[in-house]
């Protein structure tokens, strides 16, 4: 079968391995791991026709550069808004190229987006761990961090024209200034000021900011005889307050058990909007029932498959288009 080698001309931190995750170990201590931003990752791949659970590279604020050396291969980007930059043009941030021997592959921070995927129409060697090329930043394992000097190699290459094209950026794919949040599950940890500010104020992303959690700028929230409790499972997306009242969202390599108290959990559907917001940026949350909790996912749930569902249909070749068209009016 085709192969492709890739060498990493330069690569930023936390530029890493990642395919959906590793789940069903969190009782063994273990994080899931997998995309901060799930959606574009499916995105990526449904691009190419692939289900989710391949691998792919993801890509920090830190930015990646790719150079060809060998073969070719159909390659997808989805994700923030990204500067992507194919055989030295500029390409949108969400697309379908094909990247041939000699050419590069830049990828940069853009307008918005803290978080960029780059699926290949192949199979990309890498190493795995309990199964999984997740990578787990703090320690490495997994398919780990995608370092400058590396040779990236696509196993079962394969170019795919009917692919190639511009992807359409769903709104609910960018970075969100709202998050809607279930307050508790430890709700009478906290004076009733901290919840009342935790619900009206707006916070800015603090540069302490990685794929563990976010921590927040903001209004102290201050805890009420909390700091005792035990450890406890987490989840991502749950909102913990330390004991000098900042707060913390938890994302994809967050740690199993903890025991900060926790004053609110997101909503699922709002994880990925959030995680592409970047240091400085701000973030208000509005508190809602679980029950609509509930209702917001599957509203968003049916909009994310719909649109994948549109951009995982094969587009037409060139000679496919002008053979289905009606190219003449008549002849005389």
């Amino acid at each position: 079968m085709a192969e492709s080698l890739l060498k990493v001309i330069s690569s930023g931190p936390l530029v890493s391995y990642q395919d959906a995750g590793r789940f069903g170990m969190m009782r063994f201590g273990v994080p899931a791991s997998g995309p901060m931003d799930r959606l574009g990752y499916a995105a990526a791949l449904a691009a190419l026709g692939f289900e989710r659970g391949n691998t792919t590279i993801e890509v920090s604020m830190g930015g990646v550069a790719l150079q060809c050396e060998s073969g070719e291969v159909s390659f997808s980007i989805a994700g923030g808004g990204f500067q992507v930059r194919h055989a030295g043009a500029l390409a949108p941030s969400w697309c379908v190229r094909t990247l041939r021997s000699g050419e590069t592959l830049v990828v940069r921070p853009g307008l918005w987006g803290s978080w960029a995927y780059i699926a290949f129409a192949g199979d990309l060697d890498c190493s795995s761990w309990a199964g999984h090329s997740a990578t787990h930043a703090a320690s490495n394992l997994g398919g780990g961090l995608v370092k400058s000097g590396d040779v990236v190699k696509v196993r079962n290459a394969e170019v795919i024209e009917t692919r190639e094209g511009d992807l359409p950026v769903p709104e609910f794919a960018r970075s969100c200034s709202v998050a809607h949040v279930v307050l508790g599950p430890q709700s009478e940890y906290f004076q009733l000021d901290a919840i009342k500010a935790f619900s009206e104020s707006i916070f800015s992303v603090s540069a302490s900011f990685d794929r563990m959690g976010m921590q927040l700028v903001g209004p102290g929230l201050e805890l009420k005889n909390a700091l005792s409790i035990p450890s406890e499972p987490l989840v991502r997306g749950s909102v913990q307050v330390s004991g000098n009242g900042m707060a913390s969202v938890l994302l994809s390599d967050h740690q199993t058990t903890g025991g900060y108290p926790k004053i609110a959990t997101l909503i699922s559907s709002d994880i990925d909007a959030l995680a592409q917001l970047r240091p400085s940026e701000r973030i208000r949350f509005k508190a809602v029932s679980a029950e609509d909790a509930i209702g917001l996912v599957r509203l968003n749930m049916h909009a994310r498959q719909k649109y994948l569902q549109s951009i995982a249909l094969p587009r037409m070749t060139l000679d496919q288009r002008l053979m289905s068209e009606n190219l003449i009016s008549g002849a005389v």
